[in-house]
Formats: structure tokens, C-alpha cells, sequence
């Protein structure tokens, strides 16, 4: 058969969903919080390590009161940083959501990328497809209601013979099913044939009768086949169409050659789990917004039905250039969901919802669901979405309905606790070390560690680090985010009485039990690994370190094995200048006065959640930070 080529490439519908697929990137909240983090402690550990640098330089050289030589200076400044530029964050930030996402596909849900994860943890809008997903997408015929003198089974036949006979189209499947009189199909030879289009929303089959006759048979959504049809009384269809909608039942509307057959009813029916399930959802702080290409009234009656709100609006009216910005923001925050929706315009109400700071996650089945799916910041391909729509999902679910995704929510807010929980270990300690080393030098003239102390702190640190993956962690009410505020404020409060305490070991240590410097050293190597590996419990919640949930038995193995390596070290030392023993007596001192300190830690913690959310402090202490963060 001739053609006439009118557009090729990337300028054909495929090729404008494919072009924008490949423009739909973001960078996620997880990329961009492992980059502020980097650059923070990059930064400060440069900066320290550089003041400590020229101090000691002028100690050597200008006053002559620092022993050490200026090659054991440069040998200490390069393990210092070596140990403080956080090159394990990104590996350990992966590998926890790594071992997440293995967990997330035992519940039916497999990860495509990883950031995906703290995405799904912090999502705060969720917009999902009505049909397969809220429904069971197991459609019955509700009833036929033919046109004129047109008989039912008339219908049913040339619905029919615009039908695919291979399968898999729930609409096609359950037509052909019901017909009775199968042998009738065969009378009809399929010239052409065009396989249902979400643009235009219908399905078109060209055939021949056995007299030689040509017929173009359509059909679909009946508004759309009732605009191919010359009718009198157009509007007492409609009317139908609207009895029909407020039943909650869907319409199907046939032709034959322009001339209209009639409607065809069908009903699909609400899964059981999902009333209970968006309940669930919204107690977790996000909201849920469906999303349908059906009629308004059907969708009012599913969402009243399944308690999703009665405030669905039709698409073309939410983005008519003919409302205000201010009221078409209202009307999009305000709505419960959103009908006789295409493709595109689950593009733009990502992008409208991206753009007012909301994290949003939408579902999607089809190929032109791909561009929105793929804009989303967490795209979810339900259990029988195609492989184009799956390719550009996120995550991918393997059990139909909306439960999964709640799994996976609890899923992801646990992975992402334990990030967080490591973000602030990680600040907290690399400050704590980084100031405590220049307080010491500044005020005692000595480092107070040596360089194999540094490098046994990082090494024994690294050990509970590896299992933190593992921990337990509670799941947050509400969607979680990279406050990097909270996190920086938290940490570094945490690494100020973190100082406090190392440095009053240390001077106790050297001034009060004139142990001298070498024994002296390993009281602040104590109290750094320690008192350091004990931080990472407070930044686990923000309640008490006593409350549930309690830490993971392999996690807490990994700390205890930590801390009585460097206890067994702080007692027997190596044999060498470089590390002393100081024995059980001052070691069982230095565990006492470590746990009073963890205590005022933990109440300091308190203490500052509490002013983290109070309004009051918020808004002026935060007014400048927020801006640069």
C-alpha cells in the first residue's frame, strides 16, 4: 500500500517522547548532598591542615618550642589529611544503598539506580495511574447500549473486529471473550489495522465483508468516535456517557464508516488493598494524587469509593491559559487527582510539581508514560508496564497495586537513616579529630597524636562503618531530605563536646597525672576512637541512644570489636615511642570519664534538636546559612 512520508526521525511523535526521555535527567537530593558533604570536610580539613602547617613551621624555626622535626611535620600533615578528606563517603553512602536495594527487591520492588532510594525516602507527592494499579485492571462488560435500530450483538461484533486478536490489551481480551459467535470475525478480512493510540484515544481497523464491501471500524473513548459520527442527537449520547461516568463505569464507543453503533460499558473494579494502603501512605506524610485518561465523573466515583477525595479535576481545564498562575497553583495543590489525562500531561505536572520543591514519584505503564517516568524524581513502573516504560523507571515493581510502594517507602527511609546517621559520624568525628589536633598544638606545643595513631583510627573506624548498612533505624513519620542544616548543626555540636572531652583527657593526662607525652598520647588516642566509635549511636535517632529500635547485633559486634581493639592497644601499646601502653588502671579511668562524657553528648544532642525546632531560633539563626546551603 503507498504512503506519504511527512515526518521522519526525531521530529515524529516516537521520536519527540525519545528526545525527551534522554532531556528528562536530574541530578538527585543524593548526589548533590554527597558533594556539599565532600566539599565541606574537604575544605575545613585542608584549612586546618594548613594552619597547623604554618604553626609548627614557626614553632620549629622562628620560637624553637616544638620537638618534632619538619620531615615528621609533613609525614603527620599528609596522614592527617590522608585521614580526613572523606574518600570512603561515596563508597560506603553507595554500598548501604546498595545492600538497601537488594533488600527492596525481596519486597517486590528492584532498584534501576541507586539514588532512586533516598529519592523514594524523601518523596512528598505521589501520582498514580487509576487502571492496574488503584484498580484491578480486570474489566467487565457492564452492559451494551446500541444506537438505532443497531442490535447488541451488532456492537459487540464490530468492537470486535477493531480488536487484536493476539492478546494483551485488557480491553480486547475481554471483548473478544464475550462474544459468543466467534465464526462471525471471519466473514471480515483485515486489510489495516492500527492498534489503540493514547493521543488520540482511539483504535482503527480498515476490512472488507464478504460482499467486497470497505469498512473503517474505530473505536475508543466515545467522544472521540462521536466526532467521526454525523448524529442528530449528539447530545443525548453524551448524556449516556455522563449516566454511565456516575455509575464509575467506563464507555466505549464504536463506528462503522462514520456511522456511530453504539457504547459498550465496562466496569473495573477497586482492589481490596489499596483504601487501607493510601491510608497508609498519607500517614507517612505523602500526598496521593490519581492520575486517569478516564472521564471525570468515573474518576470522582473510583476516588469517593476508595477515599482518595472528591476534588478531581479534568486536565484540560488545570492547564487552560485562560487561569491565573496563583489559581492554577491552588487548584494543582489543592486536587485529589486529575482526569481524562495524556501522556504529555503527566510531563508537565512532574516538571510543575519539581518546580515547587516537591519530590515526586509517579507511575506508569505505557510507552508515552516513558518521558514522565523518567522526569520523575522517583519513576515507578507498575508490575505489566512495557519495557520502553520500564527502561525509564526507577523502580520497578513485580506485584500489582500500591502496597508495594509502601514497603518500599519504609524500605528507603530505613537505607536513608542510616546515611544520614553516617553523614553526621562522619562530620562530627573529622571535626572533632581536625580541631582537637590544633587546640593541642596550639596550647601544648606537641602533637598529641602521632601518625600511626591517626592511621589505627581511621582503620578501627572503618569496621563498624562497614556494618552500618545493616543497623536498624527508625522509620520517620513524615518524608525525609538532606537538611544539610540539621545535618552540619548536629555534627558539629556533637564534635564541640567531642573537643571538650578529648582535650580534658589530655590535659589531665599531662598536667594532673604527669604521665609525659608519650602515655599522654594514647589517652587522647582512647578517647578519639573510643568516644568516637560511641558517637555513632547518638546520631542513629534523635531521641535517647536507649530507645528502640536497638542496634543490629552485627553492627554492634563491629563497635564492640573496634573499641576493645583499641583498648587492648591503649594498655599494651606497641612496643615503641609511637604508641605506649599506659595499663588497665588509667585505661578503666578513661572508659569512666569517656561514658560521663557520651552522657552530656547525648543530652547535647537533645538539646539541640530542641532548638532545631524551635521556630523562633530557625528563622534567625538559619536566616543567612540557608541561603548558601
Amino acid at each position: 500500500m503507498p504512503g506519504i512520508v511527512t515526518l521522519t526521525g526525531g521530529i515524529t511523535f516516537i521520536g519527540i517522547s525519545a528526545k525527551v526521555v534522554c532531556e528528562a535527567s536530574i541530578i538527585s537530593h543524593f548526589q548533590h548532598a554527597v558533594v556539599k558533604i565532600g566539599q565541606f570536610l574537604i575544605f575545613f580539613t585542608l584549612f586546618v591542615a594548613t594552619i597547623i602547617l604554618i604553626y609548627s613551621f614557626v614553632q620549629i624555626k622562628v620560637t624553637d618550642t616544638l620537638k618534632e622535626s619538619l620531615g615528621d611535620v609533613f609525614i603527620f600533615i599528609l596522614i592527617l589529611v590522608i585521614a580526613g578528606i572523606p574518600v570512603a563517603l561515596p563508597a560506603v553512602l553507595s554500598t548501604t544503598l546498595a545492600i538497601g536495594a537488594n533488600h527492596l527487591a525481596k519486597l517486590k520492588a528492584i532498584v534501576s539506580k541507586l539514588s532512586a532510594i533516598e529519592e523514594l525516602a524523601g518523596m512528598d507527592i505521589l501520582c498514580s495511574d487509576k487502571t492496574g494499579t488503584l484498580t484491578k485492571n480486570e474489566l467487565t462488560i457492564h452492559g451494551i447500549l446500541p444506537y438505532g435500530d443497531v442490535q447488541k450483538e451488532d456492537v459487540l461484533l464490530f468492537a470486535c473486529l477493531a480488536s487484536s486478536k493476539e492478546g494483551g490489551d485488557t480491553i480486547d481480551d475481554v471483548l473478544l471473550k464475550n462474544l459468543e459467535n466467534k465464526d462471525a470475525l471471519k466473514e471480515y478480512q483485515l486489510e489495516k489495522f492500527l492498534p489503540f493510540d493514547p493521543t488520540n484515544k482511539k483504535t482503527e481497523a480498515t476490512l472488507k465483508d464478504k460482499n467486497g464491501n470497505t469498512l473503517v471500524i474505530s473505536k475508543g473513548a466515545p467522544q472521540v468516535i462521536l466526532e467521526l459520527c454525523d448524529l442528530p442527537d449528539k447530545d443525548k449520547v453524551h448524556a449516556q456517557i455522563e449516566e454511565l461516568a456516575g455509575q464509575g463505569l467506563r464507555t466505549l464507543g464504536v463506528s462503522s464508516s462514520a456511522k456511530f453503533l453504539g457504547l459498550i460499558a465496562l466496569y473495573d473494579p477497586p482492589r481490596e488493598d489499596t483504601k487501607p494502603t493510601i491510608e497508609k501512605i498519607r500517614s507517612m506524610g505523602v500526598s496521593i494524587k490519581m492520575v486517569t485518561g478516564d472521564h471525570t465523573a468515573i474518576a470522582k466515583v473510583i476516588a469517593k469509593e476508595l477515599d482518595i477525595g472528591t476534588n478531581i479535576r479534568p486536565m484540560k481545564e488545570v492547564f487552560s491559559d485562560q487561569i491565573p498562575e496563583k489559581e492554577q497553583e491552588k487548584i494543582l495543590e489543592s486536587a485529589d487527582g486529575f482526569a481524562e489525562v495524556y501522556p504529555e500531561h503527566k510531563f508537565e505536572l512532574v516538571k510543575y510539581f519539581q518546580e515547587r520543591k516537591h519530590i515526586v514519584g509517579m507511575t506508569g505503564d505505557g510507552v508515552n508514560d516513558a518521558p514522565a517516568l523518567k522526569q520523575a524524581d522517583i519513576g515507578v513502573a507498575v508490575s505489566n508496564a512495557t519495557d520502553a516504560a520500564r527502561a525509564a523507571a526507577d523502580l520497578v515493581l513485580t506485584e500489582p497495586g500500591l502496597m508495594v510502594i509502601t514497603r518500599a517507602i519504609e524500605e528507603a527511609r530505613h537505607i536513608f537513616g542510616r546515611m544520614k546517621s553516617y553523614a553526621m559520624y562522619r562530620i562530627s568525628e573529622t571535626v572533632r579529630l581536625l580541631l582537637f589536633l590544633f587546640l593541642a598544638i596550639l596550647f601544648f606545643h606537641t602533637h598529641p597524636l602521632t601518625a600511626i595513631m591517626i592511621v589505627i583510627i581511621a582503620l578501627l573506624n572503618d569496621i563498624p562503618i562497614m556494618m552500618i548498612a545493616y543497623d536498624h533505624m527508625a522509620v520517620s513519620p513524615k518524608p525525609y531530605s538532606w537538611d544539610m542544616r540539621e545535618v552540619l548543626f548536629i555534627a558539629i555540636g556533637l564534635a564541640t563536646v567531642g573537643v571538650l572531652s578529648t582535650f580534658g583527657l589530655f590535659w589531665i593526662g599531662k598536667e594532673v597525672w604527669q604521665l609525659g607525652i608519650e602515655k599522654t598520647r594514647t589517652l587522647a588516642f582512647m578517647a578519639i576512637l573510643c568516644g568516637g566509635n560511641l558517637t555513632i549511636y547518638l546520631t542513629r535517632n534523635r531521641r535517647f541512644f536507649w530507645d528502640k529500635p536497638h542496634p543490629e547485633w552485627k553492627f554492634f559486634l563491629a563497635t564492640f570489636f573496634s573499641q576493645a581493639a583499641g583498648t587492648l592497644a591503649s594498655v599494651y601499646g606497641f612496643g615503641t615511642n609511637a604508641f605506649v601502653g599506659i595499663g588497665w588502671k588509667y585505661v578503666g579511668f578513661s572508659w569512666i570519664y569517656i561514658a560521663i562524657w557520651f552522657l552530656l553528648c547525648a543530652l547535647t544532642k537533645s538539646g539541640l534538636y530542641h532548638l532545631l525546632d524551635a521556630k523562633h531560633f530557625e528563622k534567625h539563626f538559619f536566616s543567612k546559612i540557608r541561603k548558601k546551603l
